[in-house]
């Protein structure tokens, strides 16, 4: 045999090859399944809802958490808070909603708000001044200026202990908290607020009554 017939035979055996393998990959590609990464990832709940995190509501047996990461000074938060409250007027038989703090650095007082709320949440009260916090957002949200006072007066008006109000509210371990909120939240993925996760799955819809409702009803009916 001389050489250059073994030189065709060699690449003869190799074209041969690779058509065998091409068909090959092509059959096992038609059969295989649907990648995962098609999927939605889910966070892990231990980084969305903590031991300590706030659950608004939380019914035994729960099919389906909801979790908001929000800033009491957006105004889109305080557009969808009475959809929230609708939900959970609605759901809250069988949905733990948790609410987790994630303060955006460029409103002024956003911070702040979650600390007030927190430190209400000291005398039993965090979620009376949660609701007072969206309910009077135009008196103090997207404003250069400090509310310290008007949240003092927030406070006024819950009845809270204010000396014990304002120790709280300059606590460091009050910081920490609301810091360690926004930590998990850009750990799982959030970059803007309100950003709800349903069942682990961040939602990439409208934050509406209407779209939340379609994802819990979904998951409920699992």
């Amino acid at each position: 045999m001389t050489k250059n017939t073994k030189v065709s035979l060699t690449v003869v055996a190799v074209v041969v090859a690779v058509v065998a393998a091409l068909l090959v990959f092509t059959d096992l590609g038609e059969d295989a399944p649907t990648a995962q990464g098609d999927a939605p990832p889910v966070v892990p709940a231990s980084i969305l809802v903590r031991p300590d995190s706030h659950r608004l509501s939380d019914p035994a047996g729960s099919k389906v958490t909801v979790v908001e990461f929000l800033d009491l000074e957006c105004e889109a938060c305080g557009a969808a808070f009475p959809g929230v409250e609708r939900l959970r007027a609605e759901y809250g038989d069988r949905v733990t909603f948790v609410m987790r703090y994630f303060p955006i650095p460029s409103h002024q007082n956003a911070e702040l708000a979650a600390r007030a709320v927190e430190a209400a949440g000291k005398q039993g009260k965090l979620e009376p001044m949660y609701r007072l916090m969206f309910e009077k957002q135009p008196e103090w949200g997207d404003q250069q200026v400090s509310h310290r006072e008007t949240f003092l007066g927030f406070a006024r008006e819950l009845g809270l202990d204010l000396p014990a109000f304002e120790t709280a509210l300059d606590d460091p371990v009050t910081l920490g908290r609301v810091v360690a909120d926004r930590t998990d939240g850009a750990n799982a993925g959030v970059e803007g607020t309100p950003t709800f996760f349903v069942n682990g799955v961040k939602f990439s819809g409208s934050p509406s009554y209407q779209g939340l409702k379609a994802v819990i009803d979904r998951e409920l009916a699992k």
